[in-house]
């Protein structure tokens, strides 16, 4: 009997590698940055098995609402398992929410790194860590809430604790935007706010979607005579009391497990404006401006870690006499999925030294870029998770492995911050406003001086110059602009055989709709070494 039960052609476990040494395109992008040290650090715990363990047990130990104590008080508390306050403290203790503020040079790139890192392994707990990091933006709008809050926000030691501000040791924050009424739609907001004598504000309103609600303070939009008008929701008062803030229920998600998502009532809560009156949707736009530049980040870490799956079996699993990744067919597929993951990174990395930058060119490019990398990155992270998930067959679909869980997860960014038509919206939007940043990006085509990425820059503009039927068309423009920026990284970073067959099956249409159409000239196994 036991001899049915022996283990023979598994592939090991995935894991006690270095995430960061291990990835050429990361160790590139933090070539010259003072954050080598920090993401090799990082990269061991990433690859480890206790990582892995504990990003498994934080989804499937999902938070519980607990909204009394056994006495019948009102306490609005979300308790979550140890894996995630393990894998918090990590990230806070990293700097994976701080260091684009905190870097003494290339801040956003300095990160990107980390935070790229962070997403190849868990996702929950990168939607906190988001929001804490945009947040500092719009904090300092106000100046007297920016001088308690931000050296607290950019401390590296996690603290859970409902606390007053002045007794915690580190903060997160959250935003609470969207009602149930209104979705995307912001104008729509119905929560009102009165001035009280102190200068504070009450709040009074119900918020459909309401993320991280454990979270120490909140942006959120509520209604002014002057109009809609940004606030910040600290959960507890200067006094050690708790705002109130009432939560409803707890999201019941497709995934995004180990992050709690809720309904959320204002009734008569403690606030402080953030900007101007009537001002409160282009004020949280720029915070909704950072972390589309994190989703963009994040979904090229995700794609790394389905490529990194599917590599990692196919190179150990044998099937028909050799291995997986020695067949044509797979070597394909294989080679296809590492061109998609290294375009996104590249992109990514590309947008993280735009945010940089200092030059008015760049600050043009990353206006433009951050909405079409946001879009397309989100549109082709699902379709590169499935494709993972079938070169393990039965063993990717099974929750023990990863790629089920980032399966997910995989759709959720497509939607958070915007789904896809709002996004292309906003591109048409800032090219209307201004054509600097896209035109930069076409001459970056027309510079690289292959003459398929000059006809594709072409096409680009004079898309552009047709203004009838733009709304309808937006996202075949959105795309044709994404994978134009990708084909010009590629042809100037990756290497020969990368680079070729990206532009090749991309630009120059010579490849399938689907993954694994690669053309039979693409070098797979320069590509895939």
């Amino acid at each position: 009997m036991s001899a049915t039960h022996e283990v023979a052609n598994q592939p090991p476990p995935h894991e006690g590698y270095n995430a960061f040494t291990s990835n050429p395109w990361l160790v590139a992008a933090a070539r010259r940055l003072p954050v080598a040290d920090a993401a090799m650090a990082l990269g061991d715990f990433v690859g480890s098995r206790d990582a892995q363990a504990l990003a498994r047990e934080a989804n499937r130990n999902e938070p519980e609402l607990r909204t009394h104590d056994r006495y019948g008080n009102r306490i609005d508390f979300v308790e979550y398992h140890p894996s995630y306050h393990a894998l918090m403290a990590k990230a806070i203790g990293s700097g994976v929410h701080s260091l684009a503020w905190t870097a003494p040079q290339s801040g956003f790139t300095s990160r990107a790194v980390i935070f790229y890192l962070w997403n190849v392994l868990e996702q929950g707990t990168a939607c906190p860590v988001t929001m804490t990091f945009a947040g500092v933006q719009v904090l300092r709008q106000s100046p007297d809430l920016a001088r308690t809050w931000e050296p607290k926000v950019l401390a590296n030691a996690y603290d859970p604790r409902p606390l007053p501000v002045a007794e915690k040791s580190n903060v997160t924050f959250g935003m609470a935007m969207t009602e149930k009424q209104g979705g995307s739609d912001l104008r729509a907001v119905q929560t009102v706010a009165e001035r009280t004598a102190d200068g504070s504000y009450r709040l009074t309103g119900h918020k459909w979607f309401c993320s991280a609600p454990m979270s120490d303070a909140f942006f959120t939009l509520a209604r002014l005579p002057e109009g809609v008008t940004c606030f910040f929701v600290p959960r507890s008062l200067p006094d050690g009391t708790r705002n109130p803030f009432l939560i409803q229920r707890l999201k019941d998600k497709c995934g995004n497990r180990s992050n709690a998502s809720s309904e959320i009532e204002y009734r008569d809560t403690t606030a402080w404006i953030v900007g101007e009156p009537g001002r409160g949707i282009p004020t949280l736009i720029e915070m909704a401006h950072l972390t589309r530049f994190d989703i963009v980040v994040g979904t090229a870490g995700m794609m790394r870690s389905a490529f990194a799956e599917a590599l990692h079996h196919a190179r150990h699993r044998e099937a028909f006499g050799k291995k997986l990744a020695a067949h044509p067919l797979m070597a394909n597929v294989l080679a296809d999925l590492s061109l998609e993951a290294q375009a996104a990174a590249l992109m990514a990395f590309r947008l993280a030294r735009a945010f940089d930058a200092s030059d008015a060119r760049e600050r043009a490019v990353q206006r433009t870029l951050t909405p079409v990398a946001k879009y397309w990155h989100c549109k082709r992270l699902p379709v590169m998770t499935v494709e993972a998930m079938e070169v393990l067959g039965g063993n990717g679909y099974v929750e023990e492995a990863p790629l089920a869980r980032l399966y997910r997860e995989a759709p959720l960014n497509g939607i958070w911050e915007g789904s896809g038509n709002v996004i292309c919206l906003d591109v048409l939007r800032s090219i209307a406003k201004s054509r600097e940043g896209l035109d930069a990006l076409l001459e970056d085509m027309a510079g690289v001086g292959d003459e398929r990425l000059s006809r594709h820059a072409k096409a680009i503009g004079d898309a552009i110059a047709k203004p009838e039927g733009a709304e309808t068309l937006a996202r075949r423009l959105v795309e044709q602009i994404a994978v134009g920026t990708q084909a010009v990284l590629m042809a100037r970073e990756a290497n020969a055989a990368a680079a070729d067959a990206f532009i090749a099956s991309r630009i120059a249409g010579d490849g399938g709709r689907q993954l694994g159409t690669l053309p039979a000239s693409a070098r797979t196994a320069e590509i895939l070494s």
